[in-house]
């Protein structure tokens, strides 16, 4: 899936060393800043750990932020926050200013699961958290509304492209297929849209994939729905259904190009070099041919001059986030323990606040090789 998905750059954040000299007045003060030292510095080294899996990134994640609530939120579950709310500021980079394996069954789930896991934080993050923030995000910023909205449809749209792997693979009915497809190319045309008022100077590339990939399934709706038409004996509607699905099979080609030559965040994938790209367009041009063949033989049906209207609906294997909440607050985390934070002790000079001209280093993201491209095979 790493060479199939497009993916911004990891966001690197600097270092925090949660030394509070003074503040931290005694030895449980001291504890939980050590303990949320450590905690966070392994978070930070799963992201990069090709052996990470996603409960370990779970635990260690629920490890971090069960502790890091007692710097937000009051301990008495009130909607206060806590009196430490602003002792420490954090910086990070910024993500856009700044061949298809064969996967086991299990693997597709895991996906599957962790990108709508993935669209339930972003969707947790826009909607609880953003409103609070001091200082609104500036235009084009990862914390900006229009953003964290195409990272939520881009998910959504990556984990229903899985199902239909799977849908495909198990052979389900042709008008299900199409379904699916279309509304997946709606995710990508919604995510695409969102992002239509940023500068193309850092959203053109991913705006390129997005487009893409609309392109690509709404060509596999269009293939689908003339089988359709097909098995219902509407042989001329389904050479033009497929006439449309050569369409923006070409146009989707086209654009993988310019998506290859688009200079932008995020290493480039190659779409148009796997199979699971290239097998379709084996189907549209041979359900194409068959249908011709059909239509010459046995139906004699005029091919209408207007493609069919896609108004398709799923009745299942739509992708909806998963809900996300915060672990509960760690239990070293008790009234006596915040009382040894003496915020009257902090120096006046605050050097926990990273200075402007302090640059953060980007994350060396570990170099994946494509396995060998076995076509799109979920079993």
């Amino acid at each position: 899936m790493t060479h199939w998905f497009h993916r911004n750059p990891l966001k690197a954040t600097a270092p925090v060393s949660f030394n509070y000299y003074g503040v931290a007045a005694g030895p449980p003060a001291s504890k939980i800043c050590n303990d949320l030292r450590s905690s966070r510095t392994r978070l930070l080294e799963l992201f990069t750990d090709l052996s990470c899996n996603p409960e370990m990134m779970k635990n260690a994640a629920d490890s971090y932020f069960s502790l890091l609530q007692g710097f937000i939120n009051s301990l008495d579950e009130s909607t206060q926050e806590s009196k430490l709310r602003y002792i420490q500021n954090f910086k990070w980079t910024d993500t856009l200013q700044g061949q298809v394996p064969s996967i086991t069954e299990d693997e597709a789930k895991e996906v599957h699961r962790s990108l709508k896991i993935a669209a339930g934080i972003f969707k947790h993050l826009k909607e609880s958290h953003l409103p609070k923030l001091i200082t609104p995000a500036e235009k084009g910023r990862d914390l900006e509304a229009r953003l964290m909205e195409a990272y939520i449809v881009q998910c959504q749209a990556e984990a229903q492209e899985v199902t239909i792997a799977r849908a495909i693979e198990l052979k389900h009915a042709p008008g299900l297929i199409a379904a699916l497809a279309y509304e997946t190319a709606n995710f990508y045309q919604k995510a695409d849209h969102t992002l239509s008022s940023l500068e193309p100077a850092y959203s053109a590339k991913w705006r390129k994939y997005l487009h893409l990939k609309m392109c690509f399934y709404t060509a596999y709706a269009y293939c689908y729905h003339g089988q359709t038409l097909l098995a219902g004996d509407k042989c001329g509607e389904a050479i033009r259904s497929l006439q449309e699905a050569e369409k923006f099979y070409a146009k989707a080609e086209t654009l993988c190009k310019e998506y290859g030559e688009t200079k932008g965040p995020g290493p480039t994938v190659k779409p148009s070099g796997h199979l699971f790209f290239r097998k379709l367009g084996n189907l549209v041009k041979n359900t194409l041919e068959k249908c011709q063949r059909e239509n010459g033989f046995i139906y004699f049906q005029k091919v209408p001059s207007e493609a069919p209207q896609l108004e398709l609906k799923a009745n299942y294997g739509l992708v909806e986030p998963v809900p996300f909440e915060f672990p509960p607050v760690s239990a070293h985390w008790t009234p006596e323990t915040l009382a040894t934070f003496d915020l009257t002790k902090r120096p006046k000079d605050d050097s926990t606040k990273p200075k402007p001209e302090e640059e953060v280093k980007p994350v060396k993201e570990p170099d994946i090789k494509p396995q060998k491209d076995t076509g799109c095979s979920i079993s």
